[in-house]
């Protein structure tokens, strides 16, 4: 097992975290006060800018999240597919997590804390959007930052192509009822007309978009591929952080009227990502599942998608709704808390192994 999990790291996906990733939290918060500024000085164009909608979908973030999220997965290869069977144990946790535990977890956390703990000290009339935003998050796995966190922890990488190709596939079809029911739970009105726009506008042609790229490029080699990739990354990273100007452009006067919402709002966001990643870690040690597959195991579990979240709320919510600023809240904390999670995996490989069985074999 520790043998297979040395050579596998070798080979690990990805690269290092690099510097706007890593001081991405940075970045929002500058997004923040860029935002919340522009917004409250010159109000006018942000207001053209909302108002450019095509059958409720904004069509300049809907342009900018096409940019953030194509390049993210074209770096999925859904070949990898059938190789799910040689890491069944881990792909079964994980898919556990992600699909029957986190949606459902945050829908409970939402409930708790925006609609009984916190309720004093948030805006009744968003109160909904609120739960509404934290649902959308936790509805989708993470797909491109993992392959980062799975590299940090020397993570199997064949494991970790498989289940981002699998969760991937799984959400065209899964995201819009998980969200859609757990709206009806909780007694927010679905628009499923624009929940399924979404899906499809923002899963499914993006991953076709993205695939038939990622197959044009490859066929000049893996060398033109990655050089690619490597001149995208910063017009994905580019696309998020202007998305996020918009929103506080809008979201300004709510955030200056109550500056505690945002810290409000990431309490149930940091307990479900710590809940999710100790659950994933657990079942894969009790499993006997290699520490080098038990890692990105547990990040892929715990981690969200929030270019989606944060396009599915504007586009069934509105720029200035209360669902489009929990989803925000998502990006905010991302990376400071997943390294925290990598920090916890890396320094308790001892722990693990010692109580893992024998048989474990990475599967």
């Amino acid at each position: 097992m520790t043998a297979q999990c040395e050579i596998t790291a070798k080979a690990a996906a990805g690269a290092e975290l690099g510097f706007f990733e890593r001081w991405l939290t940075l970045w929002v918060f500058l997004c923040i006060g860029v935002g919340i500024a522009l917004g409250q000085w010159i109000p006018t164009p942000f207001q053209m800018l909302g108002r450019m909608e095509v059958a409720q979908v904004n069509l300049p973030v809907g342009l900018l999240i096409w940019v953030m999220i194509i390049p993210m997965l074209m770096k999925i290869d859904f070949s990898a597919l059938h190789e799910v069977r040689r890491h069944a144990r881990g792909i079964g946790v994980t898919l556990f997590v992600n699909w029957a535990v986190k949606p459902f977890s945050m829908a409970l956390l939402a409930w708790l804390f925006i609609r009984q703990l916190f309720a004093p000290w948030l805006p009744a009339e968003q109160l909904d959007a609120y739960v509404a935003g934290l649902i959308l998050l936790a509805a989708a796995p993470c797909t491109a930052m993992v392959f980062v966190w799975s590299h940090l922890t020397k993570g199997e990488p064949l494991f970790t192509l498989t289940q981002v190709a699998l969760n991937d596939t799984i959400m065209v079809f899964a995201f819009a009822p998980i969200v859609g029911l757990l709206l009806g739970i909780s007694a927010i009105a679905v628009p499923w007309a624009t929940l399924f726009l979404s899906v499809v506008l923002y899963i499914v042609i993006p991953v076709a978009i993205a695939q038939a790229a990622r197959a044009w490029l490859l066929r000049g080699g893996q060398a033109n591929f990655d050089r690619a990739m490597a001149r995208l990354h910063p017009w994905s990273l580019s696309a998020l952080l202007l998305t996020l100007v918009l929103l506080f452009a809008f979201q300004g006067r709510a955030i200056l009227d109550q500056p505690l919402i945002i810290a409000l709002l990431a309490v149930p966001i940091l307990i479900q990502v710590f809940f999710n990643s100790a659950l994933a870690y657990w079942l894969n040690r009790k499993l006997g599942v290699a520490h080098c597959v038990a890692g990105p195991s547990a990040l892929i579990g715990a981690s969200n998608f929030f270019e989606l979240a944060v396009a599915a709320a504007i586009s069934l919510f509105g720029f200035e709704s209360g669902a489009a600023l929990a989803t925000v809240v998502g990006v905010l904390i991302e990376v400071p808390v997943m390294l925290l999670v990598v920090w916890v995996v890396n320094g308790s490989k001892v722990w693990y192994e010692a109580g893992s069985s024998p048989l474990a074999a990475g599967r």
